[in-house]
């Protein structure tokens, strides 16, 4: 029975991101993913016409899928709650729950693989990695900015910086969560930026 196309292209994709986060775009040849995917040379190149197109319909891919989650789970935790400081606060629980979740640390992120070694990439790349990141910085500020009007925070605040700081959060924890192979890492920061939240917000609860 012949494959399904989808399903090989996914399994390339699949196997070039475990490398790429592994050993970096750089480290990572044609050959070692043909290997990992268990597929033949001619089906690479049926699907990419280079390691370069790979690399551009990967990021991609990661980027459209990071944006389908955070709308997702955004959506699940204005549903749980009317008031826009609770909203928050589940939707940073809802990522601390998923992160407790994993058996394994967390791989990574493609993104910082990626920015490692930017020299690699042309200008179009490197900005679907910008606009994503700016997704994130728009959707959590434009929420921190419906907290701040009807919930003033104790001290004077940069709501940019604040919105800024839990991708940092993120990004900063993927790499010590690797480093000390800890998987717990990056559920305990977001659960001081939880605590960081209430307590800004404190005089308003």
């Amino acid at each position: 029975m012949n494959k399904n196309p989808k399903d090989t292209r996914a399994n390339i994709m699949d196997a070039a991101q475990a490398l790429i986060l592994d050993h970096g775009f750089g480290g990572t040849t044609v050959g070692s993913i043909i290997e990992l995917a268990g597929v033949s040379k001619g089906a690479f190149f049926h699907h990419f016409s280079s390691k370069a197109e790979l690399g551009k319909e990967l990021v991609q891919r990661y980027a459209d899928e990071d944006a389908e989650h955070l709308e997702q789970t955004l959506l699940k935790a204005e549903g749980l709650s009317d008031d826009p400081l609770q909203q928050f606060l589940i939707f940073v629980n809802l990522f601390k729950q998923e992160i407790e979740s994993l058996e394994e640390p967390f791989p990574g992120c493609l993104f910082a693989s990626y920015l490692q070694q930017s020299e690699l990439f042309d200008h179009n790349i490197l900005d679907i990695i910008r606009e994503s990141l700016l997704l994130w910085r728009t959707r959590v500020l434009d929420k921190l900015k419906k907290i701040e009007q009807k919930h003033p925070s104790r001290r004077e605040v940069d709501l940019e910086s604040l919105a800024d700081m839990l991708m940092v959060i993120f990004e900063g924890s993927f790499v010590l969560s690797q480093s000390l192979n800890e998987n717990k890492v990056i559920a305990r920061q977001l659960s001081n930026y939880h605590t960081y939240l209430q307590l800004l917000y404190s005089s308003s609860n």
